[in-house]
């Protein structure tokens, strides 16, 4: 069976507190955008994950699509399978592939093997798998509290705009972006600013991660400039970066210093 995992983008990240466990407290509006990897999973005589495409750091047995079978099969009586992963979403961008790809895996094996597992089940088992990680299940527009594993519905109206997104060779990890963060308690709540129109973002709508990445990494800074010279009505660094992509109201290339990773109508 085969399945394909899409990826997200931010629209907006508001860093509210840092958690007594470590973790930090968000808002943010995830998008679900059609850049997918592939997933196939078979039954098998024994486990096994061989993976092609783009490169994914860390060792394959910790892949997050072993993972979620190995968290499955706690509490249900899975036999062994193949997996195989087609990597075409890059890692460190902020897009969360690897938790698509996780979310995916849950619903493959729930197919497969008939577990009768509800949405809701399948939600309690990717919140553990990763923040952002449930959503994945959904890919609807969500907005997303606590650790981002929280969802509630909301209406977000992008469509009849374009998106151009980009990916430099720049890795950001998740523990490398909170750790210069300082979170704070926004004036206005996120949605509140998510459901005005979509021209009114680029003063309202932020990402909290911007400040100390852009710091750290003027690239990234370097490509939203260029993204707003080229007529973006709006654009932004995704989650924890390093992807940037900017919404416009038509489909014209522009000029930029480097190539887009992704673009398409929304």
């Amino acid at each position: 069976m085969v399945s394909f995992p899409p990826c997200k983008i931010n629209l907006g990240l508001q860093i509210l507190s840092k958690q007594p466990d470590g973790y930090h407290s968000i808002v943010t509006c995830f998008y679900p955008l059609p850049w997918e990897d592939v997933l196939e999973i078979l039954p098998s005589d024994q486990l096994m994950f061989t993976q092609s495409g783009n490169h994914v750091a860390g060792k394959p047995e910790h892949n997050l699509c072993l993972r979620a079978y190995h968290l499955l099969k706690q509490d249900h009586k899975l036999p062994p399978v193949q997996i195989h992963l087609h990597k075409i979403i890059p890692t460190g961008a902020g897009l969360g592939g690897g938790s698509s790809d996780a979310a995916h895996t849950l619903r493959l094996l729930n197919a497969i093997f008939t577990l009768e597992l509800s949405q809701t089940d399948l939600m309690s088992y990717a919140s553990q798998l990763g923040s952002d990680c449930a959503f994945f299940l959904e890919e609807a527009p969500m907005l997303g509290s606590g650790r981002g594993e929280i969802l509630e519905r909301v209406t977000v109206n992008v469509k009849g705009f374009y998106l151009r997104l980009f990916k430099p060779d720049i890795h950001i990890s998740t523990a490398e972006a909170y750790a210069n963060v300082v979170p704070k308690i926004p004036s206005v709540k996120l949605r509140e600013v998510i459901e005005k129109p979509v021209r009114s973002w680029k003063e309202e709508l932020k990402n909290d991660f911007e400040n100390s990445i852009f710091a750290k990494y003027p690239m990234l800074l370097s490509i939203k400039n260029e993204l707003y010279d080229s007529g973006a009505v709006y654009a932004s660094m995704s989650g924890s970066g390093s992807s940037v992509f900017g919404i416009f109201e038509d489909d014209n290339p522009g000029n930029y210093s480097m190539k887009e990773r992704w673009s398409g109508w929304l």
